[in-house]
């Protein structure tokens, strides 16, 4: 890489670590808040579920404007957003204003995301450097996941959960001055449209998608609100895609999705994110209920993920190279990870299982991130830079719906498995049991979405050869 490369790198690389701790940092204080500034026992989980919403609606609609106008100004405007929401949030003294901050958060984690991205694509062309940025772009984001629940306990219990939101602020600032300095390129282009029936089809109906399968994880999936949102937003997709059939610039082009390494690409990356994002709350469950680690501790342990996650990044490229090309670097991936989460079947209760819990976690998240940079590679190849806000912004709804739907599915069937053996068990031996079932689950489903897909594009890939 050139300096310039290797400081923009640094740039994006802050930006998108930056997002990931947003994601998680505040869950461990979510108790603190609700006492705080008293929150009702059924409203806190939207102190993640409305940054989920807005970061997981509005990204397809922000990555394909960022192709408009401009990655680089859509990139700025949402660390600017970001930074000013982080403000606002630390000192909010009510419910409302708080839950408004990280409305903002997730509208900025929708800019910031897919235009990072395309700038971080268009700035390495494909290739060694393009696969070796991707790769240390998914350790960041993994990392940085972890990273959030650990600095999160930290915070709030040696200073404040208002210091969730303060830390931001530095970096903001940091980031907004030097990104002009160094971004190049996402110019935009000359006299397209935005297909507006289209942005407004398509990201309510992912915010009523992603609302009903937040309220299954509290409320159930026979609940009345659940079945409803999940209606409309079907409703709404369908919609969408008959828009984008008689629009002269659709938002999504079907020719886009139509290939592959897009379609399939993506499926494989929803697969890795809900598994792993799965796997952390289940392991939060084991570690606290089952062993009977502190938060604080739990916290601590999953510093074994954040070491997986980043040589998983740093060595991805290097088994690009070896495997021969992306594709089956996923395909790689994903069944590694389902079978070292399946494994996870067997861990019992005693807590001489720590070690071998968190070895087999560590595997997962090294395969996890692996797979992160396939998905990656795979669905932003063979598109023009023109087009690389729209391939990134498919990414990343797929990245944060599967980190939104993967808890409220796996915690169904954890909480079933557990309920139906309550009477007959023990409450540590029946929440041990839905665990292991949850974490069978996860592993058989990951290894499953990995072998499809491995039939699709490496079937394709060996057919010119033949």
């Amino acid at each position: 890489m050139t300096r310039r490369q290797s400081l923009t790198l640094v740039l994006l690389l802050g930006a998108q670590f930056t997002l990931a701790v947003d994601f998680s940092i505040m869950n461990v204080a979510v108790p603190v808040i609700g006492r705080e500034l008293d929150f009702a026992a059924g409203n806190l989980q939207w102190i993640a579920t409305s940054f989920a919403l807005a970061a997981a609606g509005l990204s397809l609609l922000f990555g394909r404007i960022a192709d408009i106008v401009g990655a680089r100004k859509i990139f700025i405007s949402g660390l600017v957003l970001l930074t000013v929401a982080s403000l606002l949030g630390g000192f909010t003294d009510s419910a409302g204003p708080l839950l408004g901050a990280r409305v903002a958060q997730g509208l900025a984690t929708a800019m910031v995301t897919p235009a990072g991205l395309a700038l971080l694509t268009m700035s390495f062309p494909e290739g060694p450097l393009r696969d070796r940025a991707l790769g240390l772009n998914g350790a960041m984001l993994s990392a940085g996941f972890t990273c959030g629940a650990i600095m999160g306990g930290l915070l709030t219990d040696v200073l404040s959960w208002r210091w969730g939101f303060f830390i931001n602020v530095p970096i903001g600032v940091l980031l907004v001055v030097a990104a002009p300095l160094l971004l190049k390129g996402g110019s935009g282009r000359r006299g397209a449209k935005l297909d507006i029936p289209g942005a407004i089809t398509v990201s309510l109906g992912l915010i009523a998608l992603v609302y009903g399968i937040s309220e299954a994880g509290s409320k159930g999936w026979g609940n009345s609100t659940t079945l409803i949102a999940l209606a409309v937003g079907v409703v709404l997709l369908a919609v969408f895609g008959w828009v984008e059939l008689h629009v002269s610039e659709p938002l999504a082009p079907l020719r886009v999705l139509r290939l592959r390494s897009v379609s399939w690409g993506n499926l494989g990356g929803f697969a890795t994110f809900i598994g792993f994002t799965a796997m952390i709350f289940l392991l939060t469950l084991y570690l606290q209920e089952v062993l009977g680690y502190s938060p604080m501790t739990t916290g601590f342990t999953f510093g074994a993920l954040g070491v997986g996650a980043f040589l998983g990044g740093v060595t991805a490229p290097r088994w690009i190279g070896a495997l021969g090309g992306s594709q089956p670097l996923l395909v790689a991936g994903l069944v590694a990870q389902g079978v070292t989460v399946g494994v996870l079947f067997f861990a019992g209760s005693g807590r001489g299982w720590l070690v071998p819990v968190l070895a087999l976690a560590f595997l997962s998240s090294y395969a996890h991130v692996t797979a992160i940079v396939g998905f990656m590679v795979t669905a932003t190849s063979g598109l023009p830079n023109e087009e690389q806000g729209l391939a990134t912004g498919i990414t990343t709804l797929t990245q944060q719906v599967a980190i939104t739907v993967g808890i409220p599915i796996m915690s169904a069937i954890a909480t079933a498995r557990t309920h139906s053996l309550s009477a007959s068990h023990s409450l540590r031996s029946a929440t041990l049991s839905g665990i292991n079932t949850a974490i069978l689950v996860n592993g058989v489903l990951v290894v499953a979405i990995g072998l499809l897909v491995g039939t699709v594009l490496l079937r394709r890939r060996a057919t010119p050869a033949a």
